[in-house]
C-alpha cells in the first residue's frame, strides 16, 4: 500500500477518533503524518506506534501554526495533504439556552480550527519543491444537512464547512494553484467515544440499536472507512475532485423511505 509514497501529511484532532485512525491509515499507505491534539499520552503512543511527529496544540491557538509551518517547512520539506478533522460538540445546546461563552468557544473550535488549517496548508502547499499543489480535506458531518436542533453550534459550524472548502478551493484554483480543498460529511461512526456511550447506556443494546438504526444502511460507519476517504481525496486519483461534498453516512441524509 503506496498510494500515499512521498507525500507528506498533516492532521489535527489526531489523538482519537477518525483523526487517529486517519493517522495510522496515511501511514500505512507510504506518507509521513505529523499531527497535533491535546493528549500528550495519546499522541506519544500513536507517534512512537506509527513513526508519526506528534505536536500539542489547540487549534485555536493561531500563533501555534506559525511553529507548526516551520516544523513541516524545516523537518519535512514539503505538504502534501492536510485533514481539518478537530471538531467537538461538547457543551452545545439549542437556540434559546446557548450562551455566547459556549457558542464562541465551539466556533473558534470547529470553524475558525479548520480556517486556520486551510490557511497554513494552502501558504506552505504554495513552497511545494515541485510547484504548488496539494489537497485539503476539512472534516464536516451530516448534520451540515440535517441539522440538530439540539446542538445549534455544532450544526452551524459544520454547514459552515461547505463554504469554507468551496471558497478555498476556488482560490487556489484561480490562483493556477494546483492545491484543492473538500469537505466531507460522516454519519455516525463507530469511534471509542460512541462505544463508551454505548457500554454505559442503561441498556447497552438498545444504544447499539439506536445508532446503528439511524443508517438505512443499519450500522455505523467505521473509522477506516471515513480514512479510506480521506486517503482517496488525498491522493493524485483525485487531481481534478475540488470544492466538492462527500456524504459518507450510509444513505442517511439521501432521502426517506416514506410510509
Amino acid at each position: 500500500m503506496s498510494r500515499l509514497a512521498n507525500k507528506v501529511a498533516f492532521i489535527t484532532g489526531g489523538t482519537s477518533g477518525i483523526g487517529k485512525a486517519t493517522v495510522y491509515r496515511l501511514i500505512a499507505e507510504g506518507a509521513k503524518v505529523i499531527f497535533t491534539g491535546r493528549n500528550d499520552t495519546a499522541g506519544e503512543v500513536i507517534s512512537k506506534e506509527t513513526g508519526s511527529h506528534f505536536i500539542n496544540h489547540d487549534v485555536t491557538d493561531s500563533s501555534g501554526y506559525e511553529k507548526i509551518s516551520e516544523i513541516i517547512k524545516t523537518q519535512y520539506g514539503r505538504l502534501d495533504i492536510a485533514f481539518a478533522n478537530a471538531g467537538t460538540e461538547m457543551g452545545d445546546t439549542d437556540i434559546e439556552n446557548i450562551t455566547i461563552e459556549v457558542w464562541n468557544k465551539l466556533v473558534a473550535i470547529n470553524l475558525t480550527g479548520a480556517m486556520l488549517t486551510a490557511q497554513m496548508a494552502v501558504r506552505l502547499m504554495r513552497e511545494n519543491p515541485d510547484g504548488p499543489n496539494g489537497s485539503i480535506i476539512l472534516n464536516s458531518s451530516m448534520n451540515a444537512h440535517i441539522p440538530l436542533g439540539n446542538f445549534v453550534t455544532y450544526s452551524t459550524t459544520k454547514g459552515a464547512h461547505i463554504a469554507l472548502a468551496k471558497s478555498t478551493a476556488v482560490h487556489c484554483a484561480g490562483q493556477g494553484l494546483k492545491v484543492r480543498c473538500n469537505v466531507i460529511h460522516p454519519g455516525v461512526v463507530e469511534t471509542d467515544m460512541i462505544k463508551g456511550v454505548i457500554a454505559g447506556a442503561p441498556d447497552a443494546d438498545a444504544a447499539r440499536a439506536m445508532f446503528e438504526g439511524m443508517a438505512p444502511m443499519k450500522r455505523m460507519a467505521h473509522v477506516d472507512e471515513i480514512a479510506g476517504l480521506v486517503v482517496y481525496l488525498g491522493s493524485d486519483e483525485a487531481a481534478f475532485i475540488s470544492g466538492a461534498s462527500y456524504n459518507i453516512d450510509g444513505a442517511t441524509t439521501a432521502g426517506m423511505m416514506g410510509v
